[in-house]
Order: structure tokens, then C-alpha cells, then sequence
């Protein structure tokens, strides 16, 4: 293997490819990256077994052949050489590294022990990239961080009547973005795991161009711009969350969106470990307060300003559950919506419906009732 190739593009994949390489120490090729040199292409691959990527860039090559390298060995080699150009060598199975003012030699391990980074066949649609990762971003932070329940640690994407949907949830709070697309076909219903959405929206965030998603019952597949991207699909049953999205409303509140993260911020200095807050909504007195006490810090009583309707509620909330939805929310005004004091809350735009956001309430003594069914 020989070839010359340019910096700032090898430097862009192997960053983006040492973030996917596994940390097995019984399978130590998991922590390499294969360089694969064929006709006037570097393809560069990494792979955890759960998540796999390969991108191709232009390359003048000398000659063909393949190695594989630790991808953090790697990663800091290229994040430091400023050259506009290397040249990348095999010599006896191992890598030679030549710039202008470097001579590298980095130890590799057998390539052929390298996985095979699946080829996905089953059902293929075409999106936006833009419009991919906003879905995904619009709603991943609320699902469960944890591998107790796989189910939820996800983010589940399905469509509806010419709408793409991604929800997530963690069972106290759930999130759900829908984006009109053109010609969609129909898609039951795939549960991508929580790891891997993060690093698939590190990976395609800010790219231009369609994405070509391929699908099966085991796995999925993103080809954008020279960029492969593999993930294995959780095998099991989202819960079926639109029963719990309330139908009607005993209260709602309407606030501007700045007005009501002000006052967000100064009740967190009081809201103790527990970010425990109180929204307390009085229509006939037209009077919206927020509340939060802290044995340790004092008390805070803030009014804002809103346009109210219905009954008197008191409601406690968790401060970060309702902090993490105002930057999906893109209008300047929020309506908020209750249904009883032990019954989901729901916020979103006045005028975007496409975003839905629900919180579970919790009783005084912190305990938790759980959105999930």
C-alpha cells in the first residue's frame, strides 16, 4: 500500500472514525481503523460491532492494499500534522507516515481480523440529511441513558400520512417531532439505540445532500457524501405512547418563551437537589407563578405574564424535564396545557404543532409517576 492524500481530509474521517472504535480488550482489532486502498480511493473504516462506519476520499495511489491501525494512535497523529499533503506506506504489515517534517511508523494488527462492516439490504428511502438530523435532534435527549431497558433508550422513528415522526422517551417525560416529507413510504416503526444516535448526529450534522437509509428488521443503513454509516436496530416493541398524549385540556397557559427561561433560570437557584418546581396557574386571578424552595438557599415566588384559560392548578414539575424542551420549541410563545394535577403536561409552540413535548408531574415527596405503559 502507497499513496499521497491530503491532510485536512484524512484528518476530518479518522477523527469522525476514532469516535466508533470499540474498546473490547478481548477483540483488540475493535480499537483499530482499517485503511482499504483500491483504485483512487482511501476508505477508511471503524467499527464497535453495535455501530460501523466507512468514508471514502480521493487519494494518488501508488499501490493498492489494506492496514489496520489504532484509531487513537491515529487520531492524534493526524489532529497534529500541518501539512497540506502525507504520504501513507505499508512496511512490513505496519504503517510508514511521511509529511515534510515527519517519519512515522505506527505497529499495526492483522487486517484480515478486521469485522465485516454489513452491506444493509431491505427498504430504502431518500431524505434530506437536514431534515433527518433535526428530527433526531429534536427529540433524542429525552430518552432513557440506560441498557436496563433498551426499548426506551432509543429514539424511535415511524411515519404517518406523509409525516416522518421521532419520539423519545425516558417513562417521566417524552418528546416528539413531526416533519412533513414528500413521497414517504410507509415505515412501521425503527428503534435506533440512544449510543449510536449520538454519534450519528456527530457524524451527519451540518452536511448538505440526501441521505440514503436502508433498512431491515436487524439493521439500518446512512450513505451521505461518501459517508457509510451501519447501526444495529433495537429487536423489540416501543410502547405505544400516543394513549397517554392528552385529548383535552382543563388548563392552558400561554407564555413568551424568553420570559418564561427567565424565570425557569432564577427558580433553579432554589430548586434544590431534587429540581423540584411549582407551576401555579390561576385563570380567574390571571395569574401564572412559578415556585421553588430550598431549605438551604431560600425561596423564590416569580410571577410571568401569560394568557390563561380554565381552572386553578398546582402542579410540581422537574426543573431540567421542562428546561430541556424550550430550545426544540421554535416560536417565541408557548402554551402550556393541563389535564390535573397527576396527569401528563403537555408544552409546544403556539403556532408550530409539529414538536409535542410531555412531563409527568411529581407529588411532594418526590415520588415519580412514570409516562410509560
Amino acid at each position: 500500500m502507497k499513496l499521497e492524500v491530503s491532510v485536512d481530509k484524512l484528518k476530518n474521517a479518522v477523527a469522525l472514525a476514532s469516535r466508533i472504535v470499540g474498546k473490547n480488550l478481548s477483540l483488540p482489532i475493535l480499537s483499530t481503523i482499517l485503511f482499504k486502498v483500491s483504485g483512487k480511493l482511501l476508505n477508511i473504516r471503524s467499527t464497535n460491532l453495535s455501530l460501523g462506519i466507512e468514508i471514502e476520499i480521493p487519494a494518488k495511489v501508488s499501490k493498492e492494499g489494506v492496514v489496520a491501525v489504532s484509531g487513537d494512535i491515529l487520531n492524534n497523529i493526524f489532529s497534529n500534522i500541518n501539512q497540506n499533503t502525507v504520504t501513507l506506506e505499508s512496511l512490513q504489515g505496519n504503517i510508514l507516515i511521511n509529511s515534510k517534517n515527519s517519519n512515522i511508523l505506527v505497529k499495526s494488527l492483522p487486517a484480515e481480523d478486521f469485522p465485516t462492516i454489513p452491506s444493509v439490504s431491505g427498504k430504502t428511502f431518500n431524505i434530506n440529511s437536514n431534515i433527518l438530523i433535526n428530527g433526531i435532534k429534536s427529540v433524542h435527549w429525552s430518552a432513557l441513558v440506560s441498557d436496563i431497558k433498551p426499548e426506551i433508550s432509543s429514539v424511535y422513528m415511524w411515519s404517518e400520512n406523509g409525516q416522518l415522526v421521532f419520539v423519545a422517551t425516558d417513562s417521566f417525560r417524552l418528546a416528539e417531532k413531526r416533519i412533513k416529507t414528500k413521497n414517504q413510504e410507509e415505515i412501521p416503526g425503527i428503534i435506533l439505540p440512544f449510543r449510536n444516535v449520538v454519534e450519528i448526529i456527530r457524524i451527519f450534522d451540518g452536511l448538505d445532500g440526501e441521505i440514503k437509509i436502508s433498512y431491515n428488521k436487524n439493521q439500518i443503513s446512512f450513505s451521505c457524501n461518501g459517508i457509510y454509516v451501519t447501526s444495529r436496530l433495537i429487536d423489540g416493541i416501543y410502547p405505544d405512547y400516543r394513549q397517554i398524549i392528552p385529548k383535552e385540556k382543563t388548563t392552558e397557559t400561554i407564555v413568551l418563551k424568553q420570559d418564561f427561561l427567565s424565570a425557569l433560570k432564577i427558580a433553579g437557584v432554589f430548586s434544590g437537589k431534587f429540581n423540584q418546581i411549582s407551576l401555579i396557574a390561576r385563570p380567574r386571578e390571571k395569574n401564572f407563578f412559578i415556585n421553588s424552595k430550598s431549605a438551604e438557599v431560600g425561596e423564590n415566588h416569580t410571577r410571568v405574564d401569560a394568557a390563561l384559560s380554565g381552572e386553578n392548578i398546582e402542579v410540581n414539575l422537574n426543573l431540567k424535564y421542562l428546561m430541556d424542551c424550550l430550545p426544540a420549541i421554535s416560536d417565541d410563545s408557548i402554551v402550556i396545557r393541563f389535564n390535573g394535577a397527576d396527569k401528563p403536561i403537555l408544552a409546544r409552540g403556539v403556532s408550530d404543532s409539529s414538536f409535542t413535548y410531555l412531563i409527568m408531574p411529581i407529588s411532594p415527596s418526590k415520588s415519580e409517576t412514570k409516562t410509560e405503559k
